[in-house]
């Protein structure tokens, strides 16, 4: 995507650093362009004197780049270099197997903030909690490296153990969490019966989610029969994923319509995508489930329901990413994961930094552990993107399981409650 930089010395650096910025679009004349090469020949001459002046011997490419990585991060929370070795994992995960504590995880003044755990993973069997802080990992402070850093700390070997230190909002004092990595097994959909009632949890979108969900749709309608009340879909905890299964997850409920729009700096990039005929769920009551822990892609899920009125969304409010990162592979040299539009609900809501209101907000009961937020959400990010309507400048499913008992959930059995209330109400307008 952009030429090699050959680093030679401080006039040689700068040369190269603008001769990449030329080669992707950059004017070469005007003084908005002078000031860039002064810069640039600032970088060079800071590098040179680090490389010779610093007390210990530094590696040229891990300047090169920290550097890189300090300029995206200084864009936002969620724009970053990837290493080959980063971008090879990240292919990984979104194919739905990796290693590691199974958190989806965020930096936020210095500290790694727990944005949601994964289902059936050392994290969430240890308990592990939207919202919690790590501040040390196997003892040594995590205050002073990158997002990336701690992450890489975090995995290891499998079946080794590791040991988080937590500062959890409500609790007096840190406290420590051990866990065994794991090779990290995501099942992107769940599903069981609750008796009339389909309960369909999505625990990611990666590239199998929607072929599993549409299993698990079938699988349940055939159980149920003909007595189906409705469907519960539950995003709870969901830090989102791949855009295209947010869309193709949308379009298994919707008939018709705006799904989702992502609109960059360019107007003329504004991309919209649609639903398709054909509603799975036979037109059937929906009730979407969220909270602090749903994010991005489980956010365009809950906002494009519940903007075209085919679902009640409940919980409490969801996280608020509303921006598209782009990964740009950079030639074998890893790739760039960069913020490139934000994106809307069919009704034109921009979530960014806000996230999606349930139309009725239901909060867990204390006792259980799904709904401890701990205050995060892409708002509370330092850098974060702004929300555009605040006018500030800146822009494979399991096997379904029966279940005869009624859940210690509260909020699924809110949402029991009224999907069976809703059916009841619509027998009754079926009789008169």
């Amino acid at each position: 995507m952009m030429k090699r930089v050959v680093l030679a010395g401080a006039t040689g650096i700068a040369v190269g650093l603008a001769a990449s910025v030329a080669f992707v679009g950059l004017p070469v004349a005007g003084a908005a362009d002078s000031d860039t090469y002064r810069q640039l020949n600032l970088f060079g001459e800071i590098f040179e004197t680090v490389r010779a002046q610093y007390v210990e011997q530094v590696d040229d490419a891990r300047l090169i780049e920290a550097a890189v990585n300090g300029m995206l991060t200084s864009l936002d929370p969620h724009s970053s270099y990837l290493s080959p070795k980063n971008f090879r994992d990240m292919q990984v995960q979104t194919r739905g197997e990796f290693g590691g504590l199974g958190i989806e995880v965020t930096m936020e003044n210095g500290l790694v903030k727990v944005v949601a755990p994964i289902d059936d993973t050392p994290a969430s069997r240890a308990d592990i909690r939207p919202g919690d802080l790590v501040t040390q990992i196997d003892g040594e402070p995590v205050l002073g490296l990158t997002l990336r850093e701690a992450v890489e700390k975090m995995r290891g070997p499998v079946d080794t153990d590791i040991t988080l230190t937590i500062q959890r909002e409500g609790v007096d004092e840190p406290f420590n969490v051990t866990l065994t990595r794991a090779v990290i097994e995501i099942r992107a959909v769940r599903a069981r019966v609750e008796n009339d009632v389909a309960v369909i949890r999505v625990t990611t979108f990666n590239e199998h989610t929607t072929e599993n969900l549409h299993a698990a749709v079938n699988d349940l309608k055939g159980q149920i029969g003909e007595k189906l009340a409705g469907f519960i879909l539950d995003l709870r905890n969901n830090p989102g994923g791949l855009l295209n299964e947010a869309v193709s997850v949308s379009d298994t409920f919707l008939e018709r319509g705006e799904i989702v729009s992502t609109r960059g700096r360019d107007p003329k990039d504004t991309e919209r995508y649609s639903a398709t005929a054909g509603d799975m769920a036979d037109g059937k009551p929906i009730i979407v489930l969220i909270n602090g822990g749903s994010a991005s892609a489980s956010e365009i899920v809950a906002g494009a329901l519940q903007d075209h009125r085919r679902a009640i969304v409940l919980g409490t409010q969801s996280f608020g990413k509303g921006s598209v990162q782009t990964i740009m592979p950079l030639g074998g040299r890893g790739a760039l994961r960069l913020t490139t539009s934000r994106y809307y609900t069919p009704s034109g809501r921009s979530i960014q930094a806000k996230g999606i209101t349930p139309d009725i907000e239901v909060a867990q009961a204390r006792l259980e552990p799904l709904e401890q937020r701990g205050g995060i959400s892409e708002g509370d990010l330092r850098g974060h993107l702004s929300n555009p309507s605040d006018g500030k400048g800146q822009d494979e499913a399991g096997t379904p399981q029966a279940s005869g008992e009624r859940s210690s959930d509260y909020q699924l059995n809110y949402a029991l409650d009224l999907i069976r209330g809703l059916t009841i109400m619509e027998q009754a307008r079926a009789t008169q």
